[in-house]
C-alpha cells in the first residue's frame, strides 16, 4: 500500500481521523495519494467501502479513481461511492426526494435544454434578446446559484437590468418546476439548501459515511464549499486535495480561498505539502516557480525533482504570428526527424483564436494535428457564420449559407417563415434568395414578415455593392453592418470575447491572403479557406501534434510543450480593473495559468512571443510578456532580441546552441506556394552572403548586397534585377 511513496505522500495516506488538507503541487502524484488513502482506509483500517464518499470534478477522474482502486484492493472497492459533484448530488436528491418535495424521477436539463427553455421564457415575456442576450441572463441565474443567493441579491445587478433578470429567472424556475426538471446548477444548490435548513436530513446524509475525500478543492465555488462542509458535518473526516497555484477557473466561480482558508474552517486540520515533482526537469520547475512565486497570496511551496537539470528553456522572439507559427512547424519537424512522435508535442495558447495561424501552417506542411477541448478554427460557429455572409455576397443562390445567417443575429425571421420560404422556393423552382423577392406576391407572408425579409435583402445588396473592398476591410464591414459584432459586444461574456477574437483572427487571415495574393477576389479567398478546412480525417490513429488552450491542458503532460503568444496583453490577458488599471486578482490568475502551462512539460519547454500581431485589420506591437522577464537567465536559450530585464538578470555567459540540439536541417524544396525553409537560429549559416544570387516570389531575381544578423531571421539587403533594392527576411528568399 505504501510502496513507492515518498515521506509526505505516506504521511497523507496514513493520516487517521479528522480534517486533512493536502497541497499537491503539479506532477506530485496527487491521484496516487488519494487512491492509496482510500485503499488504506479499506484494507488497513477496516472502513467499509460504502462508508467512503469520494468527489471529483470530472467523470474521467472518477473513472480513473475506480480503476486504480480495483487494482489496489480487488473486490474490496465495490460499494465505494465515487462521483462528480453533479452526479453525487443527483443521487442524493433522488434518494431523499420524498423528504424534500421533489419528484424522484426528475429530469436533468443540460446546457442546450436550459438555453431552449430560457429562450422560450424570454419570448413569452417579450424580452429583447439583442438587449438582453440569453447567454448573459443564463450566466446571471447560474452564478446566483453558485453564490447561494437569490438572483436579485447579487451585488453586480441593479436597476432595470436587475428587474428583467429577476423576472426571467422567476419564470424560468417556475417552468422548470412545472416540467419536473432541475438544471445542473440546481443539483448542487438544491441539495445544499436542503441540508442546511434540515438538521435531521443533514445528519442522515452525512451519517451515511465515515470519510469524505474531495479532489481539486481549489476549483470549488461557494455552493460546493458549503455542500462539502454539510456532507462532513457528522463524522468530520474530511480530506481535501488541491493546489492553489493551479486555480485557474475564477471566471466561472471557482474560489481558491476555499483551500487557502481550510484551516480557518477546520483549525485542527493536518497539513501535508507534496512538493516533489515526478514530471518535469529541474530547469522547467525553476521557470515555473519564477513566475508563480511573484503571487503574494498563496500557500508557500517550491517544487523540486530528482530528475536532472534537463534542457534549457528555449525562448524565441518572432517578428509576427506567422513567423511564430513557422517556428512551431519547424520544431515539430526537427523533433520528428530525431525520432520523437508527434503525439509527444503539445502547442498551448491563451485563447482559441490564436490557433488559426498555427493550424494553417501545420496544414500547409502536412503535419497532422488535433485540437483538444475545442474545435478546429474553421469549424467554429462564428467563423462559419462570417464565411456564410461572405459566400452569399458572391453567390446569393447558396441556400445553405443563406439559411445559416438569415436570422443571425436575430431578425425575427423564424422557423415558420423559413419553412414557408422553402415551400415557395420549391413550388416556383428557385432558390431561397429569389423566393424572398417573390414573397410580396404570395399571400402566406404577413406585412411584418415581408418588411423583415426586405430589410435582409437590402442588407445583402448593400454589402454586395462593397464587395470589391480590400478583403480585410470587407470582413470588418460585414461584421459591423450585419449587427454580428454588436450582438457579441452586447452579450458581454468571456465566451463572447473569445468569439470576437476568433472573428478578428479570420479578418487577419483575409489580410494574410491578400498579402500573398495581390488583387485576388473574394471568391479566391473563400476557395482557399474551403480547401484548407477540408482535412482528411481518415487515419485518426496516426501521431498528431496536440493544440489546445492552457485551460484545456490542465491535468495533462507531454514530453515537449510549446507555449505561444507570450506577449503583454495576450498572455497575460488582463481586463482593466474597477479603477481602470490592472485587476490584481486577474493578474494573479494569469500567473497561475502560466504556471500550469509550464508544468505540463516533461523534458522540453519552448516559449515564444511575436513582436507584432495582427488583430482585426490592425497590427499591434508586441512586447515580451512579463512572465518571460521573470525567468532565470542561466536556464534560458533566448533566440532574438532580449529585453533589458532578461539581459541583466544574470551574468552567466551566453549559451546559444541550436535550439533543437541537432545539426541544421538540410535545405529542401518548399511546398508549392510556400516560402523556402532556411534554418534561422542565431549563429547558424543561412546559406547567403554578399554576392549570392537569390529569388523572391514577388520581386524576382536579385543579388545580396548585405546580410544583417542580430534579428530572427536575419535581414538581407537585395538589389533586384529591375534595379530596386529591398531589405527582406532571409527566410523569404530562395537561392536563385
Amino acid at each position: 500500500m505504501l510502496e513507492g511513496l515518498n515521506a509526505p505522500q505516506r504521511e497523507a495516506v496514513l493520516h487517521g481521523d479528522g480534517p486533512l488538507v493536502v497541497f499537491a503541487g503539479a506532477g506530485s502524484g496527487k491521484t496516487r495519494v488519494i487512491t492509496r488513502r482510500v485503499a488504506h482506509l479499506i484494507g488497513e483500517r477496516g472502513v467499509a467501502p460504502w462508508k467512503i464518499l469520494a468527489v471529483t470534478f470530472t467523470n474521467k477522474a472518477a473513472g480513473e479513481m475506480r480503476q486504480r482502486l480495483q487494482a489496489l484492493v480487488p473486490g474490496d472497492a465495490r460499494g465505494l461511492v465515487v462521483g462528480t459533484f453533479h452526479s453525487t448530488c443527483a443521487r442524493f436528491l433522488r434518494h431523499y426526494a420524498h423528504r424534500i418535495d421533489l419528484k424522484r424521477d426528475f429530469t436533468i436539463y443540460d446546457d442546450s435544454d436550459q438555453k431552449a427553455l430560457l429562450k422560450r421564457v424570454m419570448g413569452d415575456l417579450d424580452v429583447d434578446p439583442k438587449r438582453f442576450p440569453p447567454r448573459q441572463l443564463s450566466a446571471s441565474i447560474q452564478r446566483a446559484k453558485q453564490e447561494m443567493v437569490e438572483v436579485g441579491e447579487r451585488d453586480d445587478l441593479s436597476g432595470y437590468y436587475r428587474d428583467v433578470v429577476v423576472k426571467v429567472a422567476e419564470t424560468y424556475e417556475a417552468r422548470k418546476s412545472q416540467a419536473g426538471a432541475l438544471d445542473f446548477g440546481d443539483l448542487i444548490y438544491r441539495l445544499t439548501l436542503e441540508l442546511e435548513k434540515d438538521d435531521e436530513l443533514r445528519r442522515d446524509v452525512s451519517g451515511r459515511f465515515e470519510h469524505l475525500l474531495v479532489d481539486e478543492f481549489q476549483d470549488t465555488n461557494h455552493a460546493q464549499l458549503r455542500l462539502v462542509r454539510a456532507l462532513a458535518s457528522v463524522h468530520g473526516n474530511l480530506t481535501v486535495v488541491g493546489d492553489d497555484d493551479q486555480s485557474i477557473y475564477r471566471w466561472r466561480g471557482a474560489d481558491r480561498r476555499n483551500i487557502l482558508d481550510f484551516r480557518r474552517h477546520y483549525p485542527a486540520a493536518h497539513i501535508v505539502k507534496l512538493e516533489q515533482n515526478y514530471r518535469s526537469s529541474a530547469r522547467i520547475l525553476r521557470a515555473a516557480h519564477a513566475v508563480i512565486s511573484r503571487n503574494d497570496d498563496r500557500e508557500p511551496k517550491e517544487l523540486w525533482t530528482e530528475k536532472d537539470e534537463g534542457e534549457r528553456v528555449f525562448v524565441l522572439g518572432a517578428d509576427d504570428e506567422r513567423q511564430e507559427a513557422q517556428f512551431v512547424v519547424r520544431g515539430c519537424e526537427e523533433l520528428r526527424s530525431k525520432g520523437e512522435s508527434l503525439d509527444s508535442i503539445a502547442v498551448l495558447y491563451r485563447t482559441n483564436a490564436q490557433s488559426r495561424v498555427i493550424e494553417e501552417r501545420l496544414l500547409a506542411e502536412d503535419i497532422p494535428y488535433r485540437v483538444v477541448g475545442g474545435v478546429r478554427f474553421y469549424d467554429r460557429a462564428e467563423v462559419k457564420d462570417l464565411l456564410a455572409y461572405l459566400r452569399i455576397l458572391t453567390n446569393p443562390a447558396d441556400d445553405v449559407s443563406l439559411l445559416r445567417i438569415v436570422n443571425t443575429p436575430t431578425r425575427g425571421i423564424g422557423k415558420t417563415t423559413l419553412s414557408r420560404l422553402l415551400d415557395l422556393a420549391a413550388e416556383t423552382g428557385v432558390g431561397v434568395w429569389d423566393a424572398m423577392a417573390h414573397a410580396p406576391k404570395d399571400g402566406r407572408f404577413s406585412k411584418g414578415v415581408l418588411r423583415k425579409l426586405d430589410a435582409f435583402r437590402k442588407l445583402v445588396e448593400k454589402l454586395q455593392e462593397r464587395a470589391s473592398l480590400p478583403l480585410p476591410d470587407l470582413g470588418g464591414l460585414v461584421l459591423e453592418e450585419s449587427g454580428y459584432l454588436a450582438m457579441l459586444q452586447a452579450e458581454n461574456t468571456p465566451e463572447a470575447d473569445a468569439r470576437m477574437q476568433n472573428l478578428a483572427e479570420l479578418v487577419g487571415s483575409m489580410n494574410d491572403f491578400t498579402e500573398r495574393n495581390e488583387n485576388a477576389p473574394l471568391t479566391a479567398f473563400l476557395e482557399d479557406v474551403t480547401l484548407q478546412s477540408a482535412i482528411d480525417a481518415a487515419d485518426l490513429e496516426e501521431p498528431r501534434v496536440t493544440l489546445m488552450t492552457v485551460h484545456s491542458a490542465k491535468g495533462l503532460e507531454y514530453p515537449t510543450v510549446m507555449v505561444t503568444g507570450l506577449e503583454e496583453g495576450m498572455f497575460p490577458f488582463v481586463r482593466p480593473g474597477a479603477a481602470g488599471g490592472e485587476d490584481p486578482e486577474e493578474m494573479a490568475e494569469e500567473r497561475r495559468l502560466a504556471y500550469v502551462a509550464f508544468t505540463r512539460a516533461e523534458d522540453r519547454l519552448i516559449l515564444s512571443y511575436a513582436r507584432a500581431r495582427r488583430i482585426f485589420n490592425n497590427t499591434q506591437v508586441g512586447t515580451p510578456s512579463r512572465f518571460l522577464l521573470d525567468l532565470p537567465r542561466e536556464d534560458l536559450t533566448w533566440i532574438g532580441d532580449q529585453p533589458t530585464r532578461a539581459r541583466t538578470r544574470s551574468a552567466a555567459p551566453a549559451y546559444r546552441p541550436d535550439p533543437w540540439d541537432a545539426p541544421p536541417a538540410p535545405r529542401r524544396s518548399p511546398p508549392r506556394g510556400h516560402d523556402s525553409y532556411i534554418d534561422y537560429s542565431e549563429g547558424s549559416d543561412i546559406g547567403l552572403g554578399e554576392g549570392s544570387r537569390v529569388w523572391h516570389p514577388k520581386f524576382g531575381h536579385g543579388r545580396v548586397t548585405e546580410v544583417r544578423h542580430g534579428m530572427v531571421p536575419p535581414r538581407v539587403a537585395v538589389r533586384f534585377d529591375d534595379g530596386r533594392t529591398k531589405v527582406i527576411q532571409s527566410d523569404r528568399l530562395q537561392p536563385g
